[in-house]
């Protein structure tokens, strides 16, 4: 930049066509060097204590951003992976859970058949012995009337022989009237 302005500043010393030129235009040559020192001093502490400074904030920001982007994004990847493991042990949970209802569907289908077999053992038993005792009942019974009919008989004909009929008649009638009672 010197190398520049050393022509301009002799120009000046000696009246030449570039000093008049600057004359006409208003421009004074050291007012001139003085500007733009001044604003080579400016520009440079502006530079370096101003923009600079900015500058590197400025970047830094960005850095910060797109570690904040880039940890975004591995957010994002983890939150899919979760949602995914989480959909997974929602699925496996839904499978154990089938699973455990049809093991109970099983279980109780199995102990309901038990009972009901059971149930109806029991019942045919009591059936059994229902009707045994019903037998038992009615053979007694009829032995109850054969006896009272027997009696009765042998009273009814010792009334109309009017006599006393011995033990072997008394027998025999008896005999003969269960006979006709058990044909009947």
């Amino acid at each position: 930049m010197i190398d520049v302005l050393l022509p301009l500043a002799a120009a000046v010393e000696g009246q030449s066509p570039i000093t008049e030129l600057l004359h006409r235009f208003g421009i004074d040559l050291p007012y001139l060097l003085s500007q733009i020192v001044s604003f080579g001093v400016v520009a440079f502490l502006l530079y370096r204590f101003a923009f600079k400074p900015v500058l590197a904030t400025m970047d830094d920001r960005n850095a910060k951003i797109a570690e904040g982007l880039k940890h975004a994004e591995e957010m994002k990847a983890k939150l899919a992976d979760a949602e995914k493991q989480h959909a997974e042990a929602i699925k496996k949970a839904a499978l154990e859970a089938q699973k455990i209802i049809d093991e109970a569907r099983t279980s109780a289908k199995t102990l309901l058949d038990r009972e009901t077999a059971q149930a109806t053992e029991k019942t045919q038993q009591m059936l059994a012995k229902a009707e045994q005792a019903i037998e038992l009942e009615r053979k007694k019974m009829l032995a109850d009337v054969r006896d009272e009919i027997s009696r009765l008989v042998a009273l009814t004909a010792q009334r109309v022989l009017s006599r006393e009929l011995g033990a072997d008649e008394r027998k025999r009638y008896t005999e003969s009237a269960a006979r006709e009672l058990t044909q009947v």
